[in-house]
């Protein structure tokens, strides 16, 4: 097999974008319309409570087991039909979660999306297919950007879809992603040459054996170490930033979904528009830590910002975060060969599941010891504190990772 055409590698660059894109719409439109379902379906909040966090776990357990399964897959049978298979996967899937009559068929569903959400593995693969080294890290960048478009765009849509039905959303889910599938099916070519390609093996498939892939080189295990802990900081949001907003700042939903959207806008400039240049001009490594450090300075401030005013204003250092994570993705692929690139993404969407297990009960617990008549931590930011403290360690490892780079 040739190389693309640059009228192709376009193409192909573009469909991936665009897959990313409409991906994550899909999965953030339901954002505001799941757990009204899961209420409506299990009859009583403290039902839909437990409901909800079983499904979270769902899913999240699922990405662990299958994104190895689905990085190897790629590298056996190539890119383009196990993307193509995972996205009309994950139509089905919305269909199925729209015409669920009761909670287990809604379970099925969460399980099925957390399997065919997995094809992200193969769309990073994809692109260091596409790209030379000195390039991926603006290419991943531009993932980045689209996940955090979809971010963005997805819940805005889910949330005036909501308001129809709470049904609505699925289907427009559903259309979302069949439209990635039918475009990709007359656009998208493959990127994995036959002969890089590598034999299947359960031994490399399962999520413990891909690990053993980051523990091949030092460098490689120090960088995914640096890369679980981004992850692990990063799901304070999703852990405390809402309940944190509303007791400190006193902020109600409006207020919080607006900033969550601008933090989605924020991290799709850094990613889509800074990656490139300042990787240019600094480097993969130095870029990387760079990231880090502006990230654990925004999670300080955040968590000592003595007014909200002070808070909106450290969103602006820690978007500079988004510089961290295109450009470790981009080092790691330089230890791998081609061949690996699935299987590598694969390992490192599994430490991300990992991290989306974990951080959320710790933070939670942080959290719950930080408030209160008498807490047991008595300042109630500490989360963040702990967080910027686990960027700045990353920020740390990530240098002395990649220290052999020049770059």
């Amino acid at each position: 097999m040739t190389a693309p055409t640059p009228s192709r590698r376009t193409a192909a660059i573009l469909f991936i974008l665009i897959t990313a894109l409409l991906d994550v719409m899909s999965m953030g439109i339901i954002i505001p319309v799941l757990p009204h379902l899961i209420e409506t379906l299990s009859g009583s909040d403290a039902a839909a409570g437990m409901w909800n966090g079983l499904f979270v776990a769902l899913w999240a357990g699922m990405q662990f087991i299958c994104s190895p399964l689905i990085g190897s897959l790629s590298d056996r049978f190539g890119r383009r039909p196990v993307i193509l298979i995972s996205v009309a996967g994950l139509a089905l899937d919305y269909v199925l979660m729209a015409l669920a009559p009761n909670l287990w068929w809604l379970a099925l569903g969460r399980i099925l999306a957390g399997v065919t959400s997995s094809s992200f593995t193969s769309t990073f693969a994809y692109m260091a297919d596409i790209t030379p080294p000195e390039e991926r890290a603006r290419g991943y960048g531009l993932i980045g950007a689209a996940f955090s478009a979809g971010f963005v765009a997805g819940p805005l849509l889910g949330g005036v879809l909501g308001e129809i039905s709470h049904r609505a959303p699925f289907w427009a889910a559903a259309a979302l992603s069949g439209l990635a599938f039918l475009y990709g099916l007359f656009v998208l070519p493959e990127s994995l040459s036959i002969e890089k390609r590598m034999a299947f093996s359960w031994r490399r498939a399962n999520p413990f054996g891909a690990l053993q892939l980051l523990r091949s080189h030092p460098e490689l295990s120090s960088l995914a170490v640096g890369n679980f802990l981004l992850y692990f900081a990063h799901h304070i949001f999703s852990a405390i930033f809402v309940l944190y907003a509303g007791d400190r700042y006193g902020w109600g939903a409006w207020q919080v979904g607006t900033l969550l959207a601008l933090i989605g806008v924020l991290d799709m400039a850094v990613q889509g528009l800074l990656v490139g240049p300042i990787v240019k001009r600094l480097g993969d490594r130095a870029t990387m830590v760079m990231g880090l450090c502006f990230g654990a300075i925004g999670l300080g401030a955040m968590g000592l910002a003595p007014n909200g005013l002070f808070f909106v204003a450290a969103m602006f250092p820690n978007c500079l975060w988004g510089l961290a994570m295109p450009t470790i993705q981009s080092l790691m692929t330089r230890h791998v060969s081609e061949s690996e690139q699935g299987q590598l993404q694969g390992a490192n969407n599994s430490v991300g599941a990992i991290a989306g297990i974990v951080s959320p009960l710790f933070f939670g617990a942080i959290y719950s010891l930080s408030v209160g008549p008498k807490p047991a931590l008595p300042f109630i930011g500490s989360g963040f504190l702990i967080a910027a403290t686990i960027l700045a360690g990353a920020a740390l490892i990530g240098w002395r990772a990649g220290r052999q780079f020049k770059a």
